[in-house]
């Protein structure tokens, strides 16, 4: 079996399992509680906070838990939006977001809010000239991700933050393709959207990062929690596990960028020899997100295909919508055919040569198939 779509998701390690394993056995109380039991289990995760907020360069009260990123960001975009609304009602985001980003956008459209999307130039990069016309004294959020879960286009979110710092808005990072893979300086966003099982740690639990300076409306009311920004029983078991994988990456990160990238290179270049294929990613994309088109078959045709040889990548993201047009592909490319026919390679720091070469011949077989049928 060769997995290539861990952009989706990944497999959790043995040592955070074991990690989980021990947190629901000896710290089983209610982190709340506040008899002896409850102490320990809060120690635990003030302890597990911690680790989180050095790797993120943030404080240990910046720190919310979530259940995934996509609640992190609905909490982010609809939580900025409903405290702020009486300053203004303008949102500024971009084509190339999750659709964790258009959801929230879309539902505030429809209580009144105004939501303009920035243009991106031939890379996918943000207009700079482009955000500035957009920017307005009633514009209360901009939201950009900082890795394109499609095309691996990665945003100069430094760059784009030192020039929000000089308007009065909040500006928002989606960095779930981001955190586990590249080293991005967030010192000056506001507010950073991630969750763990994108860096081998368990499903169930994300993260928002909120500088004490933002003022949010909670999602969730009531009840005692590890802040007043998201009621609920702290989740100990998958906090302590996302800390425990975080650590493990960021430690791996430099040694997994360097080896992923030489993988990407060698894909591509095997990739050449096909006048039907289309590369969709370019030099500012990620290494861990190869997005091709392979211009005579469908998307799902080459997915099922190369699923026969019990190899498995993805189309779209996996939570974006039917539409056969790949939006993210679209924005970057300009080519609707090759948004219509659009599949994503996704490597991690434990791809191996040999599975990329599995990869590459029976891709090589696929692409023989549809060959044969047109």
């Amino acid at each position: 079996m060769v997995y290539l779509d861990y952009s989706a998701t990944t497999k959790t390690r043995d040592e955070v399992i074991d990690t989980y394993i021990k947190s629901s056995k000896d710290y089983f109380a209610n982190p709340n509680s506040l008899h002896k039991l409850g102490v320990n289990a809060k120690k635990l995760i003030d302890a597990s906070t911690e680790q989180i907020a050095k790797i993120m360069n943030c404080k240990v009260e910046d720190v919310i838990y979530t259940s995934c990123a996509s609640e992190s960001n609905n909490l982010a975009i609809k939580g900025v939006a409903l405290r702020n609304k009486k300053r203004g009602m303008h949102i500024i985001t971009t084509n190339l977001e999750h659709s964790s980003i258009y959801g929230p956008v879309g539902y505030l459209t429809n209580l009144g809010f105004e939501v303009d999307f920035v243009k991106t130039n031939e890379y996918g990069l943000v207009d700079i000239d482009d955000l500035k016309s957009l920017l307005r004294d009633d514009t209360i959020l901009v939201s950009i991700g900082a890795v394109n879960s499609e095309t691996g286009v990665r945003q100069n979110i430094e760059e784009l933050a030192k020039l929000l710092k000089n308007y009065n808005c909040i500006f928002h990072v989606d960095a779930t393709q981001a955190v586990g893979k590249v080293r991005v300086d967030y010192s000056n966003v506001d507010l950073i959207s991630f969750t763990a099982h994108k860096f081998f740690g368990p499903k169930g639990v994300g993260v928002l990062i909120k500088r004490d300076n933002v003022l949010i409306e909670p999602l969730i009311h009531g009840g005692k929690s590890t802040t007043i920004y998201r009621s609920g029983t702290p989740a100990l078991p998958l906090i302590t596990s996302l800390a425990k994988a975080l650590r493990l990456i960021d430690e791996e990160l430099d040694d997994n960028y360097k080896n992923v990238e030489i993988l990407n290179n060698y894909i591509k270049d095997n990739l050449k020899k096909y006048d039907n294929v289309r590369i969709n990613s370019n030099k500012y994309s990620i290494p861990y997100i190869l997005n091709l088109s392979v211009m005579n078959a469908k998307p799902e045709s080459m997915q099922h295909a190369l699923e026969e040889y019990d190899i498995y990548i993805s189309t779209q993201s996996a939570c974006s919508s039917n539409n056969p047009v790949s939006r993210s592909v679209l924005e970057v490319t300009k080519d609707n055919e090759a948004s219509k026919h659009s599949i994503r390679i996704s490597l991690s720091g434990i791809t191996t040569k040999e599975e990329v070469d599995m990869f590459l011949t029976a891709f090589d077989k696929c692409i023989d198939k549809f060959n044969s049928l047109n």
